[in-house]
């Protein structure tokens, strides 16, 4: 992770106060906006370009307003002959719109209808673009510096605190100004880099040369220098960008911030996260029939006081759910403990984490099934060169092939947790063409230890004896059936089933359109695999036994054909007639025992009551109450 290299780190030396109250003044509220620019001269090369583009912005969309509509999404053309209103014409009112660029939507949240304004735009995108925006003449460039100072202000102007925000711009031209307007595009770069803005270009080609502009224009965006700019794969951002389940599966929200102490006087500030986000399924809602509206709940705690002896209410008032408290009898007496000394109680310790010692890898099994794994990276947010102790760790762990055990708190009110700090690095770009592994870096894998409560004594007995074994020649055979039926099991290519059913319904009820829904499919070639194994199948029935069907359970028959009648009550009626004995039903507690007809028979045998339609219960109860 190239954030904490020691090389972009802070001197520890020449900090100052100053820099220690910015650091801890971090804000991490706020909203992510997404604004895509698309470059006119992607239809130049023909539509199929164009369309490409406007495609990677429709899974945007889509994505969106599935994963977390709060985001704003806005796009822009760039380069354009024409400027065409948006839908929202006053949206505009106080920007200052360039002459070679057009704002199709300005910075919003995602909704249904602009949604639906944009796939009816695409619908007849391929043979109106020309007409509608055109190309900027001569030779199509129109001014850099121009189309980025819209984006600044739309960005700055879009009425929401923003906590990321990307300009995201999609050309095939390497060098999209002119040298005349070579200087002041550069001083654009400079302005995004004050006001912490990014700045991205997909290249919708494969062979892109960052030479001429983007490579200087993007080091001074971001404020590094030229010979650290690595060259991107081109394809791998496309991908990127285009894949609809990116965004939900990665979405790297800090689980919590915590210090890291290695000892007396020596601890560091770190955080940590899940390495998938966890799946949000949509909140369950309780709907009128009538109108669908909304049914609001309240939850209200009432606290009565009632006499001891009449048990009538005495005393009732409402409180809140912070307001109650525990009892519990202590020595004969009654103690209450409210919520507030309880939460004192539990509070005790800050989120941290201390080191117990070292251990080496090779004493940790490879697959712990107690909990999810974390992933562990430093942040200089309280304590001033934490990167840098967290890289000197990370470097000797590494290269002495060494875990480091410790003791966990991740946060408030948990249960302390034993863990191990297994050094990870990040895969080699050149090896890796699979852009959701890159998403790992550089850091620990937080792996939490499992206890005794976690672990089962099984017994095999039962079924691994020598009577449920195999001939070796079957065992044989099914090892060859393993090895034609093996798949290179991929997780992180895999969504979740239920997830993708779930959100392909409700996109095809909201913008009736259908979505594929491969997911493990992807890794699996059925035919091929029935292929694999059909010349195995002979050996099967020569080595294995025909398997018997089991044999059917015989329906239940009716009265009619035989069948038993159910059964009769034990206690007969000439025994109820006998007053003593229904109270000595009573007394050894069976009086439930009887039915419901002969309940009512003792009430009219011995007490002339007659009762409608009761429960068992009630009349046990009234029997009970006329005898006592």
């Amino acid at each position: 992770m190239s954030t904490w290299n020691p090389e972009n780190d802070v001197d520890l030396l020449s900090g100052s106060e100053d820099e220690e109250e910015v650091a801890m003044k971090r804000d991490y509220h706020g909203r992510e906006a997404l604004l895509f620019v698309v470059d006119a001269n992607l239809q130049t090369a023909g539509v199929e370009r164009l369309m490409e583009a406007l495609n990677i912005i429709r899974t945007a969309f889509i994505s969106g307003i599935l994963v977390n509509d709060k985001d704003l999404i806005g796009l822009i053309f760039a380069n354009t002959k024409h400027s065409p209103p948006p839908l929202e014409s006053n949206a505009l009112d106080s920007i200052v719109m360039p002459q070679d660029c057009a704002v199709f939507l300005p910075l919003r949240q995602l909704t249904k209808p602009i949604v639906e304004h944009y796939l009816e735009f695409m619908g007849g995108v391929e043979t109106q673009f020309a007409q509608v925006y055109g190309l900027a003449e001569p030779d199509g460039r129109g001014r850099f510096d121009y189309m980025i100072r819209l984006c600044i202000e739309l960005l700055e102007k879009c009425g929401k605190k923003l906590n990321n925000a990307k300009i995201v711009y999609l050309t095939d031209v390497p060098n999209p100004t002119t040298s005349d307007h070579f200087q002041a595009a550069l001083q654009k770069a400079n302005d995004l880099e004050g006001k912490e803005f990014e700045f991205h270009v997909i290249p919708m080609v494969d062979d892109f040369d960052y030479e001429p502009f983007y490579k200087e224009f993007i080091t001074l965006s971001r404020a590094i220098e030229m010979d650290a700019f690595q060259i991107p794969d081109a394809q791998m951002l496309r991908e990127i960008l285009a894949d609809r389940k990116l965004k939900q599966d990665f979405l790297r929200r800090c689980l919590g911030h915590f210090s890291f102490y290695l000892g007396p006087n020596l601890s560091m500030s770190v955080q940590y996260y899940n390495y998938f986000q966890r799946r949000a399924y949509p909140r369950k809602v309780q709907i009128l029939r009538r109108d669908n509206s909304l049914v609001s709940t309240k939850r209200v705690i009432m606290v009565q006081k009632k006499d001891e002896e009449s048990q009538e209410v005495l005393h009732e008032y409402q409180i809140k759910s912070t307001g109650g408290w525990y009892s519990c009898n202590v020595g004969g007496r009654n103690l209450r403990i409210s919520t507030e000394q309880v939460n004192r109680v539990r509070n005790l310790h800050k989120p941290q984490m201390m080191l117990l010692g070292f251990k080496h890898r090779s004493s940790l099994p490879e697959v712990t099934y107690s909990k999810p794994s974390n992933f562990m990276y430093p942040d200089d947010q309280s304590i001033i060169g934490s990167k840098r102790l967290f890289r000197a760790l990370w470097e000797r762990c590494l290269a002495r092939e060494k875990i480091a055990i410790c003791l966990f708190m991740c946060k408030r009110k948990s249960m302390p947790r034993y863990v191990a700090l297994v050094p990870v690095e990040a895969p080699n770009k050149e090896e890796e063409k699979n852009y959701r592994s890159l998403l790992c870096g550089d850091g620990f894998k937080i792996v939490y230890l499992p206890e005794s409560k976690h672990i089962r004594n099984i017994d095999m007995y039962d079924w691994n004896d020598t009577g449920n074994s195999a001939s070796d020649e079957g065992v044989e055979f099914f090892q060859k059936v393993i090895k034609k039926l093996r798949v290179d099991y991929q997780p992180n290519l895999i969504n979740d089933p239920s997830l993708d059913a779930l959100q392909a319904n409700l996109l095809a009820l909201s913008l009736d359109f259908t979505t594929d829904n491969k997911s493990i499919d992807n890794l699996l070639d059925t035919t091929q695999q029935d292929k694999r194994i059909e010349k195995l199948l002979p050996d099967y029935d020569k080595i294995f036994d025909p398997e018997m069907e089991p044999a059917k359970k015989r329906a239940a028959k009716s009265t009619t054909d035989g069948a038993s009648a159910p059964k009769m009550p034990k206690i007969d009626e000439e025994q109820l007639k006998n007053l003593d004995y229904v109270k000595e039903l009573i007394k050894i507690e069976k009086l439930t025992s009887c039915t419901v007809a002969q309940l009512n028979f003792i009430l009219k045998e011995h007490f002339e009551v007659t009762m409608g339609k009761s429960t068992k219960a009630k009349l046990a109860e009234r029997i009970e109450a006329l005898i006592s």
